[in-house]
């Protein structure tokens, strides 16, 4: 059976078209398929279908039918993570038109010509599934550069006089793809028309400088000077799209010799399986080998290479494979806020961001199999690289991949190491032979001894003595019996030497519950003065102990992370470590709550001087350095915290959940907020419970996940009742009105707006009444009721100028410039959003510049300031993308296509801008976007004549804007009404 996509959805079997009837199956289908071979989640596919009324037993109805019409039922599956359609490469069109074109890679024009010969119209034609809008973009985006390919192609065969006219319909209808024009400059050049191309060169550089704010590109300026100069023009490929291109790989270690066999049968692996292993004892030299490997081949791999420390051995808990996808999305560029919370689909959308991509991925120091197989790409292009003390037999007998087993150094390598690290103070060759092999030839062993004989000149013998000592020895190196601890030995020759408090600070690294430590951390955990600390670091850091980055952070290798948490536990009373560990959340909850402080002065509490050396942080950049540096340090302090002192869980969690919100750090949000509830739960603490069922429903609020966050809010509000705590009363109602608003209950908004407002007003918190104020005045302004919004802003506006609270003064002078301007007072709106542009500068809150840009730009919009306005546009959407707000972009684009249509610009411009904020929004799940996307599309196609397909994307906008009752409903039904009139058929 084979399936056609490329045009109207069509099956066939046995040489027969088999018709799939029913909307609802055909867009079922058309979802499988664009996933061909991959699960889809049940989840995805009834929101898909139904939206928000789906239920399983729908879907089941709608599969079952499905199945009937297939060769066989078995081609769609169910598994753990979803339906997957089986689709052999050959049997889908789309398929056989990738597959075609990577054979021709823009060379062959034949290929090609079978290529572009199965596309029968636009792909999924037929089918209104939202989903399915940027595989269609996807795919159209791919024909037109085949198109492209197709075009140089036929020059580089001298057929510019028979292509020149179909270049110059194609540029016509896409102006701003630079290639085509320079493929027309190109033909017309060849064809001894230079002046037609000079004349086409200047033509693109106006119709990009006017609808893109951009200066034509380097490939379109070199054809044109090679045109003028009457040189030759060479006919290149397509230049790659922009794009994040991660460069992870860790900083290659000075020093390292040997290992030419491994790193040969790496170089051997490429090409035959797409994941390594690379397998050994701990301190082997497994990552070292690997990074300089990776080093070596990384210009192989040029759309990124990507690098995540599982941390499968050592003191802390291996690295879920959702939080190490979660940073491989970000480092691809993808919002935080657009990181999918389920595992499977987690795992999905990093497979999608790789696909089609030559991407190294390294996966040092995992756990397991289970841990590894979420974060294998399902690209070919890619080369994964694992390490492991585990053999990982798992992925090889299941995924194939290739082992390479690091052994310990040979005795030759070993003995260069010493001689890189020693020079002319390494001994005779007996000496040092009894030194490696005291040393187990573990790399990790040798560096270290070495920096000791280093430290103390002539001392070989003494050091081989003391590690011939078995007693001191703990475990014999080369015993083979509990590899995992091979190199306790070494570690205790570089510990004995350290004065007592030296190794004292040392133990407290097996305390700190993270991973890198500022010297203020450690201060706090060894109960020490600054001073004395840093001159304690320095120490361990000479005796190689501990490493020093260039941010003045401290950190261990696993293993010495490992040794340092059994000597304490074997040194210290639990009394002093839980001491220790005391120290140090006081240490976090008193410099969090300061820093947080200059982002939200009324959200926490902060009371006297601090017991540790802290740092001051008298700016607010300090203090959000600070926030930014310790994020991971303090959810794990938070945690660790639970078992013993829950009262830090829960302060954390109150103190930090500003910061992680506005930061969309939703990962960590709710990794802290998760826990902050289950200790709560565990001790009865019912304000603590409350608090973080708030927190909670935040991090579902900024997930569109609105149900779930309405429920989160409702809890906490009735534990808060009943606890009496009216401050966090307050908070929620703030949170649970703003959420109404975004659902369209407005009712229920505005009351609950009122009430937090009027409750801190009544407990002497005016300025936190500011913020369901201005919450209000921004849901009457999204509801077209300016006229409502103004009392309420300028009375949030005179609360935080009399308590000089500028984040407020800037969300209501904001919210003013709204009104304003859709009350016709554009000078007005102009002032105050000049004034909030100018607070939000100050407080360095990037993603909220953009949107006071892209509200000046609306304002020139009404003035008919279209330049002033595209201008504005354009310096919001570089900022939203400079920080992969996906939110932030699809708002913009589609106001920078309302500015376009306003100022006459070419259907084409103003259609380009509306896909592209679909596809942005549709990728998020931003409703409101999608429809405002899909009204400005349904203006296109009536501007072009085409009634039915306006009407189409307008009744899409009807319906959304309808369940959000938008201020537009009313504005997209008329229009819908009006075409329908004057239709001869009334449709």
């Amino acid at each position: 059976m084979r399936f056609d996509v490329l045009g109207p959805l069509r099956m066939h079997r046995g040489g027969e078209v088999v018709t799939v009837s029913g909307t609802l199956r055909r867009s079922l289908l058309a979802m499988l398929l664009a996933r061909a071979n991959e699960p889809v989640s049940a989840d995805v596919l009834r929101e898909a279908l139904w939206g928000e009324r789906g239920s399983a037993q729908r879907l089941q109805v709608q599969v079952h039918r499905l199945r009937a019409t297939l060769d066989d039922p078995d081609r769609l599956s169910f598994g753990p993570n979803g339906y997957c359609l089986h689709v052999p490469p050959d049997d889908l069109d789309a398929h056989r038109f990738e597959a075609l074109l990577d054979q021709a890679d823009g060379a062959d024009p034949e290929l090609i010509r079978q290529a572009l010969g199965l596309w029968r119209g636009t792909p999924y034609q037929g089918v209104n599934v939202l989903e399915l809008v940027g595989e269609v973009h996807r795919l159209s985006e791919r024909r037109l550069a085949a198109v492209e390919d197709l075009c140089a192609a036929e020059l580089r065969r001298g057929r510019h006089a028979e292509i020149t006219a179909e270049l110059t319909d194609l540029v016509h209808r896409h102006p701003l793809r630079e290639r085509l024009q320079c493929l027309l400059m190109t033909a017309l050049y060849l064809g001894g028309r230079q002046a037609d191309a000079i004349t086409v060169y200047h033509r693109a550089r106006k119709v990009l400088a006017d609808e893109l704010g951009l200066d034509p590109g380097p490939e379109l300026r070199a054809v044109e000077s090679r045109i003028l100069q009457g040189e030759p023009v060479e006919l290149g490929a397509p230049p790659p799209p922009s794009r994040c291109v991660p460069a992870q790989i860790p900083h290659d270690a000075a020093g390292f010799v040997g290992r030419a066999a491994e790193l040969a049968r790496l170089d051997e692996m490429q090409g035959k399986a797409p994941i390594a292993v690379v397998v050994g004892t701990a301190g082997v030299g497994k990552t070292a080998m690997t990074i300089r490997w990776a080093h070596r081949v990384k210009d192989r791999f040029p759309d990124g290479q990507l690098y995540v420390d599982l941390r499968g051995y050592g003191p802390d808990q291996p690295l879920s494979p959702e939080d190490a996808l979660a940073g491989f999305l970000r480092a691809f560029g993808v919002d935080g806020a657009a990181i999918p919370q389920e595992p499977a689909e987690r795992a999905a959308r990093f497979r999608s961001e790789v696909d089609g991509r030559r991407v190294l991925v390294l996966l040092d120091n995992a756990r397991s199999a289970a841990q590894v197989r979420p974060l294998l790409p399902g690209s070919s292009g890619c080369l994964v690289v694992v390490t492991s003390r585990d053999s990982l037999a798992g992925l090889v007998v299941r995924e194939g991949a290739h082992r390479v087993r690091l052994d310990r150094m040979t005795v030759g390598d070993a003995r260069l190491l010493l001689t890189e690290r020693l020079g002319g103070r390494c001994a005779g060759e007996s000496e040092a032979a009894q030194l490696i092999e005291r040393c187990a030839r573990l790399p990790l062993a040798l560096r270290i001894a070495a920096e000791r004989i280093r430290e103390h000149p002539h001392n070989m013998a003494a050091l081989v003595a003391e590690l011939a000592d078995e007693q001191a020895r703990l475990d014999l190196l080369d015993s083979g019996d509990d590899p995992d601890t091979s190199v306790r030995a070494v570690f205790y020759a570089s510990y004995r030497g350290l004065s007592p408090d030296a190794a004292r600070l040392f133990r407290m690294f097996g305390v700190h519950p993270g991973c890198d430590v500022d010297a203020y951390s450690l201060a706090a955990l060894a109960g020490t003065d600054l001073r004395t600390t840093r001159r304690l670091l320095d120490t361990l850091v000479r005796a190689n102990l501990v490493d020093e980055t260039t941010e003045q952070r401290y950190l261990q290798h696993d293993l010495l992370a490992t040794y340092a948490a059994e000597l304490t536990r074997a040194t210290d009373t639990p009394a002093e470590r839980t001491s220790a560990l005391r120290r140090l959340l006081d240490h976090y909850l008193h410099t969090a709550a300061r820093a947080v402080r200059f982002i939200a002065p009324t959200e926490v509490d902060h009371t006297g001087p601090p017991a540790t050396p802290a740092p001051e942080l008298q700016t607010y950049d300090a203090a959000v350095r600070w926030l930014d540096a310790e994020r991971a340090n303090l959810i794990r302090a938070a945690e660790a915290a639970a078992p013993e002192l829950p009262a830090y869980t829960t302060g954390l969690s109150r103190v930090l959940s500003w910061y992680l919100d506005i930061g969309l750090y939703l990962d960590e949000a709710q990794r802290l907020q998760g826990k902050a509830l289950e200790t709560a739960r565990e001790h009865g603490d019912l304000v603590a419970e409350g608090i973080a069922l708030r927190t909670l429903g935040l991090v579902r609020l900024c997930a569109h996940r609105y149900d779930d966050a309405e429920r989160y809010f409702e809890e906490s509000l009735a534990l808060h009742e009943k606890t009496g705590a009216q401050v966090f009363r307050a908070t929620t109602l703030h949170h649970l009105g703003a959420l109404c608003g975004f659902v369209g209950r407005e009712e229920d908004g505005i009351r609950h707006l009122l009430r937090s407002s009027a409750l801190f007003q009544e407990l002497g918190h005016p300025v936190m009444a500011q913020r369901p104020l201005t919450a209000l005045g921004q849901l009457h302004l999204r509801l077209g009721r300016p006229d409502r919004a103004l009392p309420h802003l300028r009375q949030a506006f005179a609360i935080t100028d009399e308590h000089d609270y500028p984040p407020g003064r800037f969300l209501s002078s904001y919210g003013l410039a709204g009104v304003y301007r859709d009350t016709g007072r554009y000078s007005d709106a102009l002032d105050w959003a000049h004034l909030a542009l100018d607070l939000v500068r100050g407080l360095r809150f990037p993603k909220l510049e953009v949107l006071v840009l892209y509200r000046l730009g609306t304002i020139h919009l009404r003035l008919g300031n279209h330049e002033q306005s595209r201008g504005l546009h354009h310096q919001a959407l570089a900022i939203a993308r400079n920080f992969s707000d996906t939110q932030l972009v699809a708002t913009v684009l589609n106001g920078l296509a309302e500015t376009h249509a306003a100022a006459g610009a070419p259907a084409e411009v103003v259609r380009h801008h509306h896909l592209a904020a679909l596809a942005a929004a549709s990728d998020l799940g931003a409703p409101y976007e999608q429809a405002r996307a899909h009204a400005g599309l349904g203006d296109v196609h009536q501007r072009q004549g085409d009634h039915d397909k306006a009407v189409q994307h307008w009744q899409r906008a009807l319906t959304t804007y309808r369940a959000l009752r938008a201020p537009k409903t009313a504005e997209v039904r008329e229009k819908i009404a009006g075409c329908r009139r004057s239709s001869p058929n009334g449709k």
